[in-house]
């Protein structure tokens, strides 16, 4: 029993450690940004462009038929010479999506445009298929890349082609906007976890000359990097964070422009949210095992970008601790209580990520009174997200391939609206999953009731942050799951911007 008892304690004192490892990297991320955000906006302005390069962009698009009007329509109406500008619609619906796709390009190309409609009835590689095949018939030299529920400005071409003078440029990425951030209490807590990512950390990955990744959309590829790289591979799920690291190894930067927005949907709908997590979290730890190897077989590499780098692709991984920290709790509280005086070495490191999100501020995101209300939400995501992603993580680790599992948007505004029934193919079916959420949320409860009598109050905070978000996440599941069945979902559906 007493090597059992010092088994669950080691265990439990590792598990706090890999969780402060990341924690510190937060903190430290959070810092170097307010160290970065001062000499923002001191730097050089994008250079004059006397001769505009050609350009294509690139819609990869799969069964969606809510969005589709007003991509086209954002699209066509960009600011850029048009005998410079191609537009390629890669089309892999499988429904009526794509008759609409087709009508909407010929449209287009009534009015003048250079629009392509390519349809395939065959979805191998997935994505990273399609932007592979479309760039065969491609004529721009640079490549720009919109999802379908991406809504560019019409001056975004000029403000981010001028950079591409530079020829050691070969990505550059610009950032997520929302046009649904106060949808509901999930795409309230996601829009803060997103402005973090990109107000914060890809500002300090980019002004630091660390690794950073390109996003999956609005952004350009150099043409010819795409191709030095090795073009788009489809053997893991996350093609944009492979690229990147491919592309970089091979010397070439990415470059991020924060101030140049996008705006874009969040998931509405708790089991997309989900399934794009999992996708994410697969994705990633697929590359992890492809390129993570590489890069610490570089030489030349300064051994703080190769730790920022491991730091960047096996975040996710915060997880799999976070779902592990939970279930030796209570054994070790029965069996080895005295390791719970050494959880102040985490003390520190859990501030981490709220400073993180807290000073993530620009003027088209919420007050810093805002954001502080908002972290309790987004911390309880956190949690309830916690077993879904750990599943993914590990499937990355140890399995191999998976299906590209799209997330469905639905042209989503700021208000719920009137009650419009759906395509029931666009809503996913509730996954398993929520069995084991909703178990980790009772076995959260009944760690508490079972060591608070020898704890005290210690014990409730973390525990019952668990709980809530298990709760909150299998909730919210299964109430948006019986709102799709009865055709109650709450959705707007707007046809034009």
């Amino acid at each position: 029993m007493n090597y059992l008892a010092e088994t669950l304690g080691v265990v439990y004192l590792a598990i706090l450690l890999g969780l402060a490892f990341y924690g510190i990297n937060s903190l430290v991320t959070a810092g170097l940004f307010l160290d970065v955000k001062r000499r923002l906006g001191n730097e050089p302005a994008a250079p004059e462009t006397r001769e505009w390069p050609r350009v294509t962009v690139q819609l990869p698009v799969f069964n969606e038929k809510y969005t589709m009007e007003r991509l086209l329509q954002a699209v066509t109406h960009l600011d850029y010479p048009r005998d410079r500008l191609q537009i390629q619609v890669l089309d892999d619906s499988t429904d009526n999506t794509s008759s609409l796709s087709a009508r909407l390009a010929e449209e287009g190309r009534a009015r003048g445009i250079d629009i392509q409609w390519l349809h395939r009835t065959d979805r191998t590689g997935y994505k990273a298929g399609a932007l592979e095949q479309g760039l065969a018939s491609a004529d721009g030299d640079i490549i720009a890349i919109f999802d379908a529920d991406f809504l560019p400005e019409p001056d975004w071409l000029k403000k981010t082609v001028p950079y591409f003078q530079d020829a050691k440029l070969g990505c550059l990425q610009t950032r997520w906007g929302h046009t649904n951030r106060e949808y509901n209490s999930l795409t309230i807590a996601q829009s803060l976890a997103i402005d973090g990512h990109f107000i914060v950390e890809q500002t300090v990955r980019s002004r630091s000359g660390l690794f950073l990744n390109f996003n999956g959309t609005a952004g350009l590829w150099r043409r010819s990097c795409i191709e030095d790289a090795g073009g788009w591979q489809s053997d893991t799920l996350t093609e944009d964070l492979d690229l990147s690291y491919r592309a970089q190894l091979r010397g070439w930067r990415i470059g991020y422009l924060p101030d140049v927005i996008v705006r874009a949907e969040l998931p509405g709908y708790v089991e997309a949210f989900k399934r794009q997590q999992f996708r994410w979290a697969k994705g990633t730890f697929q590359v992890v095992r492809k390129i993570l190897p590489e890069i610490f077989e570089q030489s030349d590499l300064p051994w703080y970008v190769k730790t920022a780098a491991f730091l960047h692709l096996t975040g996710y991984f915060v997880h799999p601790l976070m779902v592990a920290l939970l279930l030796v709790t209570l054994p070790v509280g029965l069996f080895a209580p005295r390791f719970f005086d050494l959880l102040p070495i985490s003390m520190i490191a859990m501030f981490g990520p709220p400073l993180l999100y807290a000073v993530a501020e620009s003027s088209d995101t919420p007050s810093l009174k805002e954001r502080l209300k908002i972290l309790p939400l987004l911390t309880i995501l956190g949690f309830g997200i916690s077993l879904n992603t750990a599943i993914g993580v590990m499937e990355g680790l140890f399995g191999t391939g998976g299906d590209f599992v799209r997330t469905p948007k639905f042209n989503l505004g700021n208000q719920s609206g009137d009650k419009s029934a759906l395509d029931g193919t666009y809503l996913p079916r509730v996954s398993p999953i929520i069995i084991g959420e909703i178990g980790l949320g009772l076995y959260a409860l009944l760690t508490i009731f079972s060591l608070e009598p020898y704890m005290g109050w210690k014990i409730i905070p973390w525990m019952s942050i668990y709980s809530l978000g298990y709760f909150y996440i299998a909730g919210l599941n299964l109430i948006q799951h019986w709102q799709a069945q009865s055709r109650h979902f709450p959705l707007t559906i707007k046809q034009h911007v």
